[in-house]
């Protein structure tokens, strides 16, 4: 009836039909005949080929079930399986299906575990929430789930776990926090600081003449104290939005850091 163009619409639109049967909403009265794939068709087929299959009122509810399921699978923010809308943050495992989601890389760390984004948190409080997202996403735990669902859980819990190795870590978690504002911490710039550098080589040389473990263990003492005490400028700093003095205190937090590693090499 259409000659050549009509024979490959036909061809076209068996072929979409058939190739977009696993999308879950299509009922067999929706089918696969759609505004959103006559747009698709118009495209590449003559002008007057291209014509919508029936009512726009079918086709726009089948283009707004497409929206849907491509934003739940780039983590839109709906369940990929039931497509339930999460309550609150985050959204790693659906609370209405108990489905694993794919991960989300908009949501930050601090919200992984319902943390407030400071710098002084409660570590006692970060360690249970993490062993609680272990609990939920570890392999052992995920067996019997689908093979998207068993790579989802993967995902998320290396997630989890650089989310914890981070927040846990004093140096680590100032750096993140400075990231998330927008600011690029070079942890190799050079010091100048000639006080500084005069610290760091006096530790440097009490570390190289330790003729034993204690006398090791003393210098890691002041060290830490030192790293702690840089730690709280930091956290002074990031509050009260100095931006240059918070970089200071990672620079300080870092050389203290490197000293600490290289007693702990000698111990």
């Amino acid at each position: 009836m259409y000659g050549a163009g009509g024979c490959l619409w036909r061809r076209c639109s068996l072929f979409l039909r058939r190739e977009l049967r696993w999308l879950p909403f299509l009922s067999p009265h929706l089918h696969s005949q759609s505004h959103f794939l006559s747009s698709l068709y118009s495209s590449f087929l003559p002008r007057d080929c291209a014509r919508p299959w029936f009512p726009r009122n079918v086709s726009d509810e089948l283009g707004k079930k497409l929206s849907e399921t491509f934003c739940t699978n780039s983590g839109g923010g709906r369940c990929w399986n039931c497509n339930s809308s999460p309550s609150s943050e985050p959204f790693l495992v659906c609370e209405s299906c108990r489905c694993i989601q794919p991960l989300d890389p908009s949501i930050d760390y601090f919200q992984i575990f319902g943390l407030e984004r400071k710098y002084d948190i409660e570590e006692s409080s970060l360690e249970g929430k993490y062993k609680d997202w272990q609990k939920k996403l570890h392999p052992d735990l995920v067996h019997s789930k689908s093979e998207r669902e068993r790579e989802y859980a993967a995902e998320q819990s290396a997630r989890v776990i650089d989310a914890y190795r981070t927040l846990s870590n004093r140096l680590a978690r100032a750096i993140y926090l400075m990231k998330l504002q927008g600011v690029h911490v070079d942890e190799e710039q050079t010091v100048s600081d000639p006080d500084l550098l005069a610290e760091v080589m006096e530790i440097r040389e009490s570390v190289e003449e330790a003729t034993n473990s204690q006398a090791l263990k003393l210098i890691q003492v002041q060290v830490l104290g030192k790293m702690k005490e840089w730690s709280e400028s930091f956290a002074r700093a990031f509050k009260s939005q100095e931006t240059e003095e918070a970089l200071n205190a990672i620079r300080r937090m870092t050389y203290y850091k490197r000293a600490n590693e290289e007693i702990v090499k000698r111990l």
